[in-house]
């Protein structure tokens, strides 16, 4: 009888560990929970804040090109008042994660306090946005309303990075009248919005007049996409682009007239002959580069090259890192050119991840089989289905060697293998509460994920 005791107690103790250990939180997820309970700011508003800036991804401290620091892009001026709220060190609010969300949300705190927000008011999420407007210290208006507009959208995608998720939160905030919808304007891209540079960032000409435009010049901004609008409207930046485009949509904004001379290229000649256009992120952070912005990015790309007769190759459509004499590493080893230049052309894949597997469905990973093709694992937040589907990316309409496998743990691994002429998948699986492997091939080139992903 002592005996079987012991067994059940040792049996019990091993089961609360195991418990424990399920539940256990992320270091990040813990720090993001902590600073939403030490300042009274939502979590998941937080953690959306921290997402539309870096991807929860703090750079090793070091700066984006508007000069924010960290997850929650602390900007000097924020800096120094996370500095004065937290009592932690200007140092550590910049290179330690958990100093820096403490930092923001005692800020985005500040924010609320000083439009009198109280403690009802604060828990509601819909509440927030002239905070959370205020928080991106834009001087426009129209640039702080794409800034809040573009955190209030990662609430209502959701997040799962790093070990902290927010679940999908859509939420009608509330704006008030200082952030109306914008005014209609014309651009020379059609569907594009309009925020003007300052007048310091680019000179004033009348191409292409003046000066042939015969190239077009792609760029990684290091930054968010509203961050990257601010740093152009403010007159010491001495730089700017003609176009900013958003990672998670492909939208579009231009901030200076084609016929006008942006400051983008680092090189006088090619500032001259030249369309500059920004893309959010990082060139270390592939998460940034989506099929949406590649295709956004492509079409306006297509559009000016048709206008000024500019060919559609490598050697007119060029990265920043590529202009002569340039100082610069952007877009990076992450961008797709091969997919980008299809998409120019219009020789691109018709068919996308999302396209093939079905209404609802999100790319969460993808993983490139050489440069034939990319295997995808994509959600559905609807329904809990994961979805797997490779997608070419050269002989398109040839039929080719393609394969795709999904394997949910514990199960039979389902796989579509032949010759495919644009895509293998979709295939589908639930996988509650478990982790996924998925993969695939094209030609000699295989791909097989460790189990991860878990439910």
């Amino acid at each position: 009888m002592r005996k079987t005791t012991t067994l059940l107690l040792a049996g019990l103790l091993l089961l609360a560990g195991q418990q424990t250990a399920t539940a256990a939180t992320s270091p990040l997820s813990d720090a993001f929970d902590r600073a939403a309970r030490s300042y009274d700011v939502p979590r998941d508003l937080l953690v959306s804040v921290a997402y539309a800036e870096t991807h929860l991804d703090g750079h090793n401290g070091e700066p984006s090109a508007s000069g924010g620091f960290g997850l929650m892009h602390l900007r000097p001026e924020a800096l120094k008042q996370a500095e004065s709220l937290t009592s932690a060190p200007a140092g550590r609010l910049r290179a330690d994660d958990t100093a820096n969300v403490l930092g923001g949300a005692a800020v985005l705190r500040a924010k609320a306090d000083a439009l009198g927000l109280d403690a009802a008011a604060r828990r509601d999420p819909a509440r927030w946005y002239a905070a959370i407007a205020e928080y991106g210290g834009a001087k426009e208006r129209a640039t702080a309303q794409i800034y809040a507009d573009a955190v209030y959208e990662v609430l209502a995608r959701g997040v799962d990075t790093r070990g902290v998720k927010v679940r999908p939160r859509s939420v009608r905030p509330e704006r008030g009248e200082d952030y109306a919808p914008f005014a209609a304007a014309a651009t020379d891209y059609p569907g594009a919005l309009w925020v003007p540079a300052s007048t310091a960032n680019y000179a004033v000409s009348n191409r292409p007049a003046s000066d042939p435009i015969d190239r077009i010049v792609i760029h990684v901004v290091q930054g968010s996409y509203a961050g990257s609008i601010s740093w152009f409207q403010n007159p010491a930046a001495q730089v700017s682009a003609h176009y900013v485009v958003r990672s998670s949509d492909g939208q579009i904004t231009q901030m200076v007239r084609e016929k006008d001379r942006a400051w983008h290229a680092g090189n006088s000649d090619y500032n001259h002959r030249s369309v500059g256009i920004e893309h959010e992120g990082y060139i270390s952070d592939a998460s940034w580069f989506t099929d949406q912005m590649y295709r956004s990015s492509a079409a306006l790309t297509r559009n000016i090259a048709d206008r000024y007769g500019i060919p559609k190759d490598r050697s007119h459509i060029i990265g920043h890192v590529e202009v002569p004499g340039a100082d610069h590493t952007d877009p990076g080893p992450y961008w797709d050119w091969a997919k980008y230049m299809g998409y120019v052309s219009g020789s691109g894949n018709p068919h996308t991840a999302e396209s093939v597997c079905g209404s609802g469905y999100k790319v969460v990973d993808s993983q490139a089989l050489g440069t034939a093709a990319t295997a995808y694992l994509l959600y559905n937040t609807a329904n809990g289905n994961n979805c797997v589907a490779a997608i070419k990316r050269t002989q398109l309409g040839t039929a080719t060697p393609l394969s795709v496998f999904l394997e949910v743990q514990g199960a039979t691994r389902a796989t579509d293998a032949g010759n495919f002429s644009y895509y293998a998948g979709p295939l589908y699986a639930n996988a509650p509460g478990k982790c996924v492997k998925w993969g695939g091939s094209a030609g000699s080139t295989t791909y097989e994920s460790p189990f991860e992903h878990c439910g």
